[in-house]
């Protein structure tokens, strides 16, 4: 096994950071944000395509969203999948526009998106913790394999660790500004 990669190492950090952004981003706030639409899908031209492919989103006002569709015959495609994807939202058609009211969150569903956030959070960090896991080991191996003397893997096992509570900081960090923007009223 080789020796520990620390850009690796971060870089696969990292990337559980920008899916935790992501999906952080997918959670409805009761204001509106145009990557709530992100992960809808439209039948359009015999296949699923995602909403961005067919149209333009913007939030032209604070609780409003709306999505100027490119090819007329796309209208009702993108207002079934809007309705459709699980989001509960209520798309209305007006020319080539579809616009999307963001509906007021009740007090339930806040803390209901909140348990949400904490979960994503949580798997985020234990992704965190397995590429951790991964660096230690490949740091033991090393030193059993003599690439690395007892002490540079001591060293190498506690930057390692280093890193996982940097990025496990900015997991709980995150958490707490998504947790605060949700709980606004």
């Amino acid at each position: 096994m080789a020796l520990p990669d620390m850009k690796d190492l971060e870089k696969r950090m990292k990337g559980a950071l920008d899916s935790l952004r992501q999906e952080f981003g997918g959670l409805r706030t009761g204001r509106a944000h145009i990557s709530l639409l992100e992960p809808v899908m439209v039948d359009s031209y015999g296949a699923q395509m995602p909403l961005v492919q067919v149209g333009t989103v913007s939030a032209p006002e604070a609780r409003m969203l709306a999505v100027q569709v490119w090819d007329k015959s796309n209208v009702s495609a993108v207002e079934k999948g809007i309705r459709n994807s699980g989001l509960g939202l209520n798309p209305v058609v007006d020319g080539l526009t579809v616009r999307v009211p963001i509906p007021e969150l009740t007090e339930e569903r806040r803390v209901e998106l909140t348990k949400v956030a904490s979960g994503y959070a949580e798997q985020t960090k234990v992704a965190i913790r397995n590429v951790r896991r991964h660096g230690i080991d490949a740091a033991k191996a090393a030193e059993k394999d003599g690439e690395m003397s007892k002490d540079d893997a001591k060293r190498a096992e506690d930057d390692i660790q280093k890193l996982t509570d940097t990025y496990v900081k900015t997991v709980d960090e995150m958490l707490a500004d998504k947790s605060k923007e949700i709980m606004q009223v």
